[in-house]
């Protein structure tokens, strides 16, 4: 489902020459589907670019990144925004949605973009909030005003209302307490059951050996700098 072959990246620092500094170099790896793959490596070896990559916020320099079948490292936008619908979900740390819009349209909202009822959608944002521990009277609020263990959960609720084919997760246990830690280790593990191919960043050790199938370094994929 997600096969990475020799991909690059770099960025260009435009305020400093157009000086170009190299962060990545022939990354390569598979996940299937039904595995979980977690990511390693120290601060800064390139996790969470990996992953940007991968979802289509940062655009390669180099190799071949095929999610799907679609080869994202070369998709034109609107490949991406169908991607991202239908396919690739993403449950990143942080929150970000329109304020206003009530918490349970936030979570609704991947199934409605899908064409799902309306009633539909609602009652599996329903179900996924509840699971999570989120309180019905907080559903018709913007989750803008909660706390961020809240947001965390809301994310977490979003990400997992369709069932996509392949999914990104980032830190997904980070900063939740032992019921609701366990509540998302099982949407995980319900998700490889049903055949999702997963991709995470977990710095819990526990959740890494509980879920993860295999665990790739990402301190390989760093480009040799000549002395």
């Amino acid at each position: 489902m997600i096969h990475i072959d020799n991909l690059s990246k770099s960025f260009t620092l435009h305020n400093q020459g157009s000086t170009v500094i190299p962060v990545m170099a022939g990354a390569a790896l598979e996940v299937a589907g039904g595995e979980c793959v977690g990511l390693t490596g120290r601060s800064g070896a390139g996790k969470s670019t990996l992953m940007r990559m991968v979802y289509g916020n940062y655009l390669a320099a180099g190799g071949r990144l095929l999610v799907g079948g679609l080869d994202v490292a070369r998709a034109q936008p609107r490949e991406i925004i169908r991607l991202r619908r239908d396919t690739l979900g993403y449950v990143s740390q942080f929150l970000r949605v329109v304020p206003r819009v009530p918490t349970l349209d936030v979570v609704a909202e991947p199934l409605l973009a899908l064409g799902t009822p309306v009633e539909q959608a609602r009652q599996r944002a329903a179900d996924l909030l509840a699971r999570l521990n989120i309180p019905e009277r907080l559903w018709s609020l913007s989750p803008t005003t909660f706390s961020g263990g809240e947001q965390q959960r809301v994310n977490i609720a979003r990400g997992f209302a369709h069932a996509y084919p392949a999914l990104l997760l980032d830190e997904p246990t980070a900063s939740l307490d032992a019921a609701n830690r366990e509540v998302v280790l099982g949407l995980i593990e319900e998700a490889k059951a049903r055949g999702a191919a997963i991709l995470g960043i977990f710095h819990d050790e526990g959740a890494r050996a509980r879920v993860c199938d295999r665990l790739v370094d990402v301190t390989g994929f760093t480009p040799q700098v000549a002395a």
